[in-house]
């Protein structure tokens, strides 16, 4: 039969709890047949079972009924054929995550120093006459103070134990969230089952073998299954098979349904035949060893094209195998969706780590050489003096001091609070943008829409209500301005219109009893379907008893609707053996395959072109002024004389039809979306619609937006016009021409999914004007997929969006409203804002402590600030200060600037005018101090101190001011576009005033009692009242560097750019190579290798990796628990992100593993 329908044997009851559990195919049976495909699959179950319904039997289930959800009988289910899930892989323990950051460099070199530096203080060479070595450093220890050299070697393991918790404790309190927004995710996700005749959704976990399933355009097969009945069902198995053509699926055909394929058109039911671990996606999981530590293998995914073979062979890092690897990706490139490049503010981030890396480790290679320098000339030179053995612990105690003091220095120099704060920062907004309706599965999503400068939007369900209804109608040769009453209709007329809205529109779609009295009744299914079916009921009929006099079973043929057909059409075979086929669709469309049209007595008359033509300009015209969809609705005939047509050809089937009616459908504009457009454009941000409607419909709704502004030069286009416009003689688009087209383009009308595509990827490649643009987009169909995709924001509809775009999206909207992405907008600009606070206050302490470091340690042989100190300085500067301005809440004035774009750089003039500021008045005051502090305080100088000497009150005054002006500066840094008022708002951020009262706390409690650890004196009042007042100076110089017009500073740098114009030509010549970020190029070369495996920069690659990962990326491949979210994950492609990422850091010399691990 022609609509893949297989014969329902009488007598089939639902499911019932009480048989014994056996059922009458095995588990093992059931997964050796679903690793068939095509004709052999069809071949075994005639061979083995007869056909689909036995199978139905053996499992116990209906066709037709489906189970009967007795819990007994799930139960048994479950024991059986195993439950529809796959077990997450274990989360790492704290003291893991505590042994990975000990892993960190920087403070492996800490703590070797430190151990030397112990191990030193207590070997006390015999007889060794300190006298002889010569004192470099002058004057006479004591005892007691030769007896405390330990102390500073302690302090140091201990602020490392500290700077590690801390880290460990954000892993994992970040892991722990990632889980509940994960669980949260999947708990969303909900499938269509029969259970008890019912149509009903549960969530994809309760699936169990056995039930039967609804199947639809859109959707994810969440388990796999035989077809039992099916409508020009075709698949998308590329994410399993690598095969990017779609399978088309029918019961004589193909019957096998995979898990983690795609339904990209047509409908049906299927029988679940295996779930979890047993299901196809299953078992790809168990070979890659789901539960095991898998982590450390690291395992090559290469795609075969019969079924799912899965070679796995450990990953070569020879030479040799590159260019192997470098042919596969070549060839698996065209099946893939291509992936994500890093999104805007990693791309900047990473190279101004690295750059501010760079200068660190040279401060300290040259620190450490001058001290070695000065202390060896000093010593052997000017003093005369020789090397003997018993002087050698004491001059290796003085190298070790200089080496900690140069570590120190580069602990400073490295913003190691830079990764913490994006984090911090990120992981808040996200929180927060729950409750703005915005589900944000990859965490980059939300910082990059902040630099969004273009939005192209759906129009249906994001911009309009997505509430359907037919409001006005052309039917027997008459206009109605409203829905007419049922005696205005010829009876002949109104039972074909009636017959062919029922029959013709997805089953699933229905209109429910309102949930609250006096409420409206509920839509479910297609929106325009819900329409029509309502415009049935406003006609005083009733859709139901003739869908039950025709169940799906009885359609011979069904032509579902899709992008490129833009109608739908059922056909039926009629008691004489003839046949009769219903169609609706797209009126422009529809009406061009009509050749009669039913006239007012129900007769029908000839319907030749030029009463088309009359037709659009006096019906269809004025409905889509109107801001009306305008659907077609006709039939077709088939007399049985002319025997039975050929189905396949679909362009002689969908012809001369007779037009039933043309209806008018309104979907109106959400009340707030104007304002929300008129935000976007107040904020710099152009809004697009793209819309397949017609494009008078379009301009209508775009005018009523706000989106096409009367008096303003803008092109609406439509989508035949459009690839005219960009498209060579070839047929090839051209960037140029696309260039000319985009920057006026507001409505893009009767567009297809490759035409959306096409402009997002235009306007995104595009260098034209003077920045390059960030776009985002909004989609709620499969078709929508790619757009979502190459989109650097992909906005999915969490209430009408399908399971692809879901998947293809970065931010679900909870609740598909337009306003929520303006919300979203103003998270992602506070975001970048945040980072740029934080980036203003940390660069300022790093330049001053690391000139302070350098200069004190060449003029006076020791660090004013001690190790220990810096350490400290380094925990407030970047833990304390990431958390306090990291979590400012947005306010409605972010929307009151332009976006940054693509190449703003990360550190405006303005910051950078602020960080030298701040950086000459901190660095006057500490050198002041330094060398005429002890005239000013009345105290002993504390410069030229031997090497044990108790610790000095003059150096611990440097080190607290120092300390101060921070704590001062951190309310400075507040604003970073040269407000006047820093105070502003400070009162709705508490974390922010409780870190800085914290940080005053502990600091007082560092100076009067922190002793010989920390090289502190106690203080008196007085002098602490000076440091704080000496602090406050800071407040009062933000305030006249503010006044300094910035325009006049032209010759500050900027730092931290994106990538520039030229680049872009690069990138796009090696497009098809591996795509790596310019700033891990650099880490490739030679000469940074050396400085890599030196330098903390490492940890904030790999965070900022790991921000490339989606929420279900982050925590390793293995882990997701619903197979729902297998597929379309790119750890599944070959050379996915994750393996380009390991060969990159493998070369560095280095173990890949940890950047799986950090959130």
């Amino acid at each position: 039969m022609a609509n893949n329908t297989a014969d329902h044997p009488p007598g089939n009851s639902v499911a019932e709890g009480g048989h014994d559990g056996d059922f009458g195919i095995s588990m093992e049976e059931l997964k050796a047949l679903m690793e068939l495909r095509s004709a052999e699959a069809v071949g075994r179950i005639q061979e083995c079972h007869g056909d689909v319904q036995a199978i139905c039997r053996q499992l116990k289930t209906s066709p037709i009924e489906g189970l009967s959800g007795n819990p007994t009988d799930l139960e048994k289910r479950h024991a059986a054929f195993g439950k529809n899930f796959i077990p997450p892989k274990k989360p790492k323990t704290f003291l893991q995550l505590v042994w990975e950051a000990l892993q960190d460099v920087t403070l492996i070199i800490l703590e070797i120093a430190a151990i030397i530096s112990l191990g030193l203080s207590f070997y006390h060479p015999p007889g060794g006459n300190a006298e002889a070595c010569g004192q470099a450093a002058g004057g006479v220890e004591d005892e007691g103070e030769a007896q405390a050299g330990w102390i500073e070697g302690a302090a140091i393991l201990f602020s490392v134990i500290i700077v590690v918790l801390v880290t460990a404790f954000n892993d994992w309190s970040k892991e722990k969230q990632f889980r509940g927004l994960q669980s949260r995710i999947e708990q969303e996700q909900k499938f269509t089952v029969i259970r008890k005749g019912q149509v009903i959704q549960i969530p994809v976990a309760e699936i169990v073998v056995g039930d039967i399933a609804q199947i639809k355009y859109g959707d994810l097969l969440p388990a796999d299954g035989i077809l039992i009945q099916g409508n020009d069902l075709k698949l998308d198995e590329s994410s399993l098979t690598g095969e990017s053509d779609q399978v088309r699926k029918s019961l004589d055909k193909d019957p096998m349904l995979l898990s983690g394929t795609h339904v990209m058109e047509g409908s049906g039911r299927m029988v679940v035949s295996a779930v979890g671990l047993n299901s196809q996606t299953g078992i790809i999981f168990t070979l890659l060893g789901s539960g095991e530590h898998d982590d450390e293998k690291k395992v090559k995914k290469a795609k075969t094209q019969d079924g799912i073979a899965l070679e796995i062979q450990p990953l070569k890092s020879d030479e040799a195998t590159e260019s192997e690897e470098k042919e596969e990706v070549k060839q698996v490139k065209k099946v893939n969706v291509t992936k994500k490049e890093k999104s805007v503010l990693q791309g900047k981030l990473t190279r101004l780590a690295v750059q501010i890396g760079k200068a660190g480790l040279f401060m300290s290679a040259l620190t450490v050489i001058i001290l070695i320098l000065y202390f060896v000339i000093d010593t052997f030179a000017v003093k005369g003096l020789s090397w003997t053995a018993e002087c050698t612990p004491i001059y290796i105690q003085y190298f070790v001091k200089f080496f900690i003091i140069g570590v120190t220095v580069l602990v400073v120099a490295v913003p190691e609070g830079l990764p913490l704060a994006v984090t911090i920062s990120l992981a808040y907004s996200v929180k927060k943008m729950m409750k703005d309706n915005n589900l944000v599965r990859h965490l980059d999503a939300c910082e990059t829409m902040g630099n969004a400068t273009a939005i192209c939007s759906d129009k249906t369900g994001t911009l309009t209500m997505n509430r359907m209804t037919v409001v006005q109608a052309y039917v027997g040769d008459k206009h109605h301005k409203k829905v007419p009453e049922p005696d205005d209709i010829n009876p002949g007329t109104l039972d074909t219109l009636i017959n062919s809205i029922s029959v013709n529109s997805a089953y699933t779609t229905k209109i429910l009893s309102p949930e609250k009295e006096g409420g409206l009744p509920r839509h479910v299914g297609n929106k325009t379907e819900c329409a029509l079916l309502g415009l049935v009921l406003d006609l005083k009929r009733d859709y139901q008893p003739i869908r039950d006099e025709i169940p799906e079973e009885k359609m011979y043929k069904v032509y579902t609707f899709n992008s490129s057909r833009k109608s739908m059409s059922t056909v039926l075979q009629n008691a004489d053996g003839g046949f009769r086929m219903y169609s609706k669709g797209a009126s422009e469309i529809v009406l061009r395959k009509c050749s009669r049209i039913l006239d007012a007595q129900g007769q029908p008359r000839v319907f030749k072109p030029k009463d088309r033509d009359e037709m659009v300009k006096q019906v269809i015209e004025p409905m889509a002024c109107d801001g009306l969809r305008t659907i077609c609705v006709a039939y077709r005939d088939f007399p049985t004389e002319a025997g039975e047509p050929n189905w396949d050809n679909e362009n002689d089937i969908l012809n001369e039809l007779t037009c039933i009616a043309v209806v008018g459908i309104e979907d109106p504009v959400r009340p707030e979306v104007p304002a929300a457009i008129a935000k976007c454009q107040r904020a710099g941000i152009t809004v697009r619609m793209v819309t397949g409607d017609n494009i008078n419909t379009a301009r209508a709704i775009a005018t009523k937006c706000g989106i096409l502004l009367p008096g303003e030069d803008f092109t609406c286009l439509e989508g035949k016009e459009f690839n005219q416009q960009i498209r060579n003689d070839k047929g090839e688009v051209e960037q140029d021409r696309l260039d000319k087209v985009w920057p006026k383009l507001r409505v893009l009308a009767r567009s297809s999914p490759t035409d959306k595509h096409t402009l997002v990827k235009g306007i995104i490649d595009s260098t034209v004007g003077e920045t390059r643009q960030v776009v985002a987009v909004t989609g709620d169909g499969t078709n929508d997929g790619p757009a979502l995709k190459k989109a650097d924001v992909g906005f999915a509809m969490g209430i009408a969006g399908t399971d692809v775009a879901k998947e293809a999206s970065d931010i679900i909207l909870t609740d598909d409203n337009f306003t929520s992405i303006v919300k979203a907008v103003m998270w992602g600009r506070n975001v970048y804002d945040s980072i740029s606070k934080f980036l203003q206050f940390q660069l300022t302490v790093n330049v001053v402590a690391v000139i302070v470091a350098f200069t004190g340690a060449c003029i006076t042989q020791d660090s004013p600030l001690k190790a220990v100190q810096m350490l400290w300085v380094n925990l407030i500067m970047d833990t304390l200060a990431s958390l306090a301005l990291a979590t400012e809440p947005p306010t409605e004035s972010l929307l009151l600037r332009k976006p940054y774009g693509r190449d703003k750089p990360l550190i405006s003039r303005t910051m950078m005018k602020n960080i030298l500021g701040h950086a000459v008045f901190q660095l006057i005051i500490i050198f002041t101090l330094l060398f005429a502090g002890e005239n000013f305080f009345d105290i002993d100088s504390g410069r030229n101190a031997p090497l044990h000497s108790p610790p000095s009150e003059h150096y611990t005054i440097v080190f607290n001011v120092f300390v101060m002006m921070q704590l001062f500066n951190e309310i400075n840094a507040r604003k970073i576009h040269g407000e006047r008022n820093v105070f502003e708002g400070v009162y709705k951020n508490p974390i922010f005033c409780s870190v800085v009262l914290g940080t005053f706390a502990l600091q007082i409690i560092i100076v009067q009692f922190g002793g010989k650890p920390f090289s502190c004196a106690p203080l008196t009042v007085d002098q602490w009242l000076w440091c704080v007042f000496v602090g406050m100076g800071e407040l009062l110089w933000g305030q006249l560097i503010s006044a300094i017009p910035t325009h006049h500073l032209k010759f500050l740098k900027e730092a931290g750019h994106g990538i520039t114009k030229e680049e872009i030509h690069k990138e796009e010549l090696t497009e098809d190579t591996d795509e790596i970020d310019h700033a891990e190029m650099e880490l490739r070369r030679g000469q940074i290798l050396w400085f890599r495996g030196l330098n903390r920069i490492q940890t904030q690659i790999k965070v900022v990796n790991a921000f490339r990962s989606s929420i279900y990326e982050v925590e390793s491949p293995h882990s997701r628990s619903s197979i729902h979210n297998f597929m379309a994950h790119p750890e599944f492609v070959p050379q996915s992100e994750e393996e380009a990422r390991i060969s990159t850091i493998e070369e560095a010399g280095e173990d890949s593993e940890r950047i799986e691990s950090l959130p």
